[in-house]
């Protein structure tokens, strides 16, 4: 099988938003960057398959230079090959332009099938892999966590409302799938070490036209709700308001 599996560039952050200074971007001078949980099952499963059926997978990102990085990071964990969709420094681009960018690399190969993560960690518009799938005029699925291959054909599912949807894809197709759907492994020392060497194809990606569809106001960190507590009384004089509570809780019937 070939696989395309295409990730991004986000913000590591597991604790409080801190903007810059001009509010458009977040501070990563304490965290740096990764690639969500999602896309980072996306290209253990890609492997899995490519283990079973033989193949090669391809991991691209569209983001500035220092997206090769987090490219690397793929190619340690077992991608074959890499290709950077080069943008400039700061250029924001929307699902519309990420889409057609992917659409352009996507078409000019054989893939039989692209995985994409659900909705990207930092953005969350669960709308990339949809797009592409229409420009690539290919059925897709979204939202999946267990894939089987058989012949010429792919079975995906996924938990809807407690109850498991499967899904049944000629190949190519495009396949979104959340975390979940496996246990990414560690990097190898040899992984690192290949991943360290190889060679990271660039694809300049114009700044201007179709690739800047979102223009960048600015960002703001919502308040988050204060934590509070109510004294319901003491002694014997807090029993009655505590019976109320547990009541309007459904603790007691």
């Amino acid at each position: 099988m070939e696989i395309l599996v295409c990730v991004k560039r986000v913000p590591t952050v597991g604790g409080v938003l801190t903007l810059t200074a001009d509010e458009r971007a977040i501070d990563t001078k304490a965290s740096g960057f990764t690639i969500s949980p999602h896309e980072e099952c996306a290209v253990e499963e890609a492997v899995r398959l490519v283990e079973r059926f033989g193949g090669s997978v391809t991991v691209a990102s569209l983001g500035p230079v220092a997206a090769e990085e987090q490219l690397r990071a793929c190619l340690a964990l077992g991608a074959s090959a890499a290709v950077l969709l080069e943008t400039a420094d700061g250029v924001e681009t929307g699902p519309i332009a990420t889409a057609a960018a992917l659409h352009a690399l996507a078409a000019a190969g054989s893939f039989d099938l692209v995985l994409l993560g659900n909705e990207a960690s930092d953005t969350g518009d669960y709308q990339v892999g949809i797009r592409l799938a229409h420009l690539l005029g290919r059925p897709a699925a979204t939202g999946i966590k267990a894939i089987s291959v058989s012949g010429s054909s792919l079975s995906a599912s996924r938990t809807y409302r407690g109850v498991v949807e499967t899904f049944t894809l000629p190949l190519p197709c495009v396949v979104t799938v959340k975390e979940g759907i496996n246990l990414p492994r560690y990097p190898s020392l040899p992984g690192r070490l290949r991943a360290k060497r190889a060679s990271i194809a660039r694809v300049p990606v114009a700044g201007s036209g179709p690739v800047a569809d979102v223009l960048m106001t600015r960002l703001r960190v919502p308040e988050a709700p204060r934590k509070q507590a109510i004294v319901l009384g003491r002694g014997l004089e807090a029993v009655p308001a505590l019976v109320a509570v547990l009541a309007e809780i459904g603790v007691l019937s």
